[in-house]
């Protein structure tokens, strides 16, 4: 079922949807002086890398820590020292094969490193492949909160290898799930009524590689029309508000998924309480997310501790914190003038 999504940012690419990841890259490697492919030890491990790609001479390897940990400053400056030891230029290449934050890590580092260097983007998790890989936000964490230092930084390519999926556990297919809904509700219902008719998680799975290829165009034809996130593209950050700072609070213990879960389910009540979302609507959201094994509610004592960390949201304005609401499935709509009164109203109702 190979596709190709393609993507006009600052540079065209293209999404390459159900192909084998080592047959494609093996053809790119040859025609660079020097790459280096960046892998967390797990997935490293995993896919057994280093043995794939060892034929090649001009490939060199740098393992990460795992998860979320791998985005800090601190390993970023590992890589840039091990770059220069290595005397990498601008005519080479840095590969970034694994889930989210380890294509937010290499794009970030090819985006800093000499002003920027092309990268390649191989997610191994579903989350990655319809999401973290796709649109040139590259970033790492800070104390303060997620992705606050970043750069816009589109890859050469992206290579979807379906295979990836075999091995993915049931937690993290359905945390990348919660990305895929959140597509359906922002623009293409489709995905929605896809999901809603598979029988259970196997189900889903079964449908993998059309869910991935309605939900990577979604979010390609939105960054096409507004790459650096002027307007049109703060749709794509519906439920992450709440999600991001449900992340931060609890130390990243949550999957990235499932943090942006509850806040689908938050935003809906927002929009409900703010714009006149059909309770219908809202409960369509608590429903699906459910069927997956998807939280929807979080500790009500957290509120104070949420409410600060939203306020430090990349996308607040002064003391405005701004939200991404729903006037109906398929039409986003922006909630900028929200008491907190409302937020209130609206976390109780989760929590």
């Amino acid at each position: 079922m190979r596709k190709l999504i393609s993507v006009a940012a600052e540079r065209d690419y293209s999404i390459k949807v159900d192909v084998d990841w080592l047959a494609e890259l093996s053809l790119i490697l040859p025609n660079y002086g020097k790459v280096l492919v960046i892998s967390s030890r797990e997935v490293s491990t995993i896919l057994n890398i280093e043995s794939h790609l060892s034929k090649f001479p001009n490939v060199h390897f740098y393992s990460t820590p795992d998860g979320e940990s791998q985005k800090s400053i601190a390993t970023a400056e590992a890589i840039w020292n091990y770059l220069g030891e290595n005397q990498f230029s601008r005519s080479d290449l840095i590969v970034a094969i694994g889930g989210g934050a380890t294509t937010d890590l290499g794009g970030f580092v090819a985006a800093t490193w000499l002003r920027g260097i092309s990268w390649i983007a191989i997610p191994t998790t579903l989350a990655g492949m319809v999401d973290a890989a796709i649109g040139g936000k590259t970033g790492l964490n800070s104390p303060s909160g997620k992705n606050l230092i970043g750069a816009f930084n589109s890859p050469a390519e992206v290579l979807v290898d379906l295979k990836f999926l075999l091995s993915l556990s049931d937690r993290d297919f359905q945390a990348g799930l919660a990305e895929v809904i959140k597509t359906g509700f922002i623009s293409d219902v489709e995905i929605l009524k896809i999901l809603e008719s598979a029988d259970n998680l196997t189900g889903a799975r079964a449908v993998a590689g059309e869910l991935i290829s309605r939900s990577a165009k979604v979010k390609a034809d939105v960054v096409s029309v507004d790459f650096k996130e002027s307007k049109l593209r703060e749709i794509l950050n519906y439920g992450h508000t709440l999600g991001h700072a449900i992340e931060k609070h609890g130390n990243f213990s949550m999957r990235h998924g499932e943090a942006v879960a509850i806040g689908l389910v938050f935003a809906a009540e927002l929009s409900a309480i703010a714009a006149s979302l059909s309770p219908e609507e809202v409960n369509r959201h608590r429903v699906l997310l459910e069927k997956y094994g998807l939280p929807t509610r979080y500790e009500r004592d957290a509120w104070p501790d949420l409410l600060n960390l939203m306020r430090g949201d990349k996308k607040s304005r002064g003391s405005r914190i701004r939200f991404i609401g729903l006037a109906k499935a398929g039409e986003p709509i922006w909630l900028e003038e929200i008491s907190e009164n409302q937020l209130i109203a609206a976390y109780e109702r989760i929590s």
